[in-house]
């Protein structure tokens, strides 16, 4: 393993802002993140899939009122967020190294308001299915963890797992639909000015290219009976 990345592992286990195995506050977190980690009784958003931290980091500079904490399994990823949000000074955002799978063995019921879904892998082939962060399995988990009235947003370059995602929202009892809309930086009408507001390395380079990038923020409703 490279010297550089032994050293930002090194870095990530004296980082308060990141939990991960091995420290004390790794599992023992589930419905007190806003009282223990954060110190505070604000609202938590979390971003599953966070990668380099970019749009954790970038929505808890435009919303300190609140609590922001990303997740990726990378710990080479997390340190970049980390060293991003400590450069400018921001006390409520964290990072939880973590697969994605686990996610109700860390939070509480209810215990988040908002989940982001940045760019995830669209994992196209059908054997994979079942690990689409907008599957009925993830979409589930997000049921038990989003308290009343909480929504889930996805921002993707993938036309088939937007595509994939409105079929599965369709099909499950009371979920909702706010807005959607498969070219997200034509759209001129103020619902969507909060998912234009942060523009990723990545989501830059698509548009670049001329990919349109999809959005949709829904309610998760319940699972089928």
């Amino acid at each position: 393993m490279p010297r550089i990345k032994l050293q930002r592992f090194a870095d990530n286990a004296t980082r308060p802002d990141i939990v991960e195995p091995g420290k004390a506050s790794f599992g023992q977190l589930s419905g007190r993140w806003a009282a223990d980690f954060f110190q505070n009784t604000h609202p938590l958003v979390l971003e599953v899939g966070c990668g380099k931290g970019e749009y954790t980091v970038g929505l808890a500079q435009l919303h300190p009122e609140r609590n922001f904490l990303g997740l990726d399994i990378k710990g080479e990823r997390i340190w970049r967020g980390s060293t991003r949000a400590a450069a400018l000074g921001l006390t409520n955002v964290g990072f939880l190294r973590l697969m994605a799978h686990q996610l109700t063995e860390h939070f509480g019921p209810d215990e988040l308001s908002e989940i982001w879904i940045t760019f995830p892998d669209p994992r196209p082939r059908d054997r994979d299915i079942k690990r689409r962060l907008t599957s009925p399995r993830f979409l589930n988990m997000y049921h038990a963890l989003l308290a009343p009235g909480g929504v889930a947003q996805l921002k993707t370059d993938s036309e088939d797992l937007y595509n994939y995602t409105l079929e599965v929202l369709a099909a499950r009892p009371g979920a909702a639909i706010e807005v959607a809309t498969r070219d997200l930086y034509a759209e001129t009408d103020p619902a969507f000015a909060a998912a234009q507001a942060i523009q990723t390395h990545f989501e830059g380079k698509y548009r670049a290219v001329g990919v349109p990038i999809k959005y949709v923020r829904f309610r998760v409703g319940t699972a089928p009976a």
